[in-house]
């Protein structure tokens, strides 16, 4: 889902980026895919408890929400993509270049309203996207794990009979990666 999400915008080498929820599925594998794939300086926003995860995942710079205000941060970027569309684009809007974009994974109508908006207005755009993998898409993603561009991190694996622990687990926020149920 992120790849196609991400090939809405065009990404190119050593452009800047904020992943907005970047240690989430879809925040890890475009982290990934960014920086790995596409060549870009990512940036990264997570709870405290997950920072540690994305900078071994190669994010630049990671951003505490719990503790700062990021999008009070004195940088800029060609893309900010957020993944579980909490921000604004008013929000995001001085910290995006001259030409920048912000990409919403998750949004409702006000975000589909300024896509449109900014589509007739000025250079800084916003994007609202929705994925639907195509057969190649999964055989370039095969192609690069295969060669270790994108890692799944496991974070914890429980037994099908702990699936509420799992689940509860989650909830909580207390994974750093994907949290699998093995059955068997």
């Amino acid at each position: 889902m992120a790849f196609k999400l991400l090939q809405k915008v065009k990404i190119k080498q050593g452009q800047k980026v904020l992943v907005v929820g970047a240690s989430g599925s879809i925040g890890s594998a475009a982290v990934q895919l960014l920086k790995n794939h596409l060549g870009a300086v990512v940036h990264g926003v997570c709870s405290s408890k997950r920072m540690d995860y994305l900078k071994k995942l190669g994010v630049e710079t990671v951003f505490d929400y719990e503790k700062n205000d990021y999008t009070g941060i004195n940088d800029t970027y060609d893309l900010i993509f957020d993944i579980l569309g909490k921000g604004s684009f008013s929000d995001y809007k001085p910290m995006l270049t001259k030409n920048g974009k912000c990409l919403f994974a998750s949004f409702k109508t006000k975000k589909i309203l300024q896509m449109l908006w900014t589509g007739l207005t000025g250079n800084k755009k916003v994007v609202c996207a929705l994925a639907s993998p195509k057969d190649k898409d999964l055989i370039l993603i095969k192609q690069l794990v295969d060669e270790d561009k994108i890692k799944s991190v496991i974070d914890k694996s429980f037994p099908i009979e702990q699936a509420a622990f799992a689940h509860e687990y989650i909830e909580n926020h207390n994974n750093a990666g994907y949290v699998i149920l093995t059955i068997g």
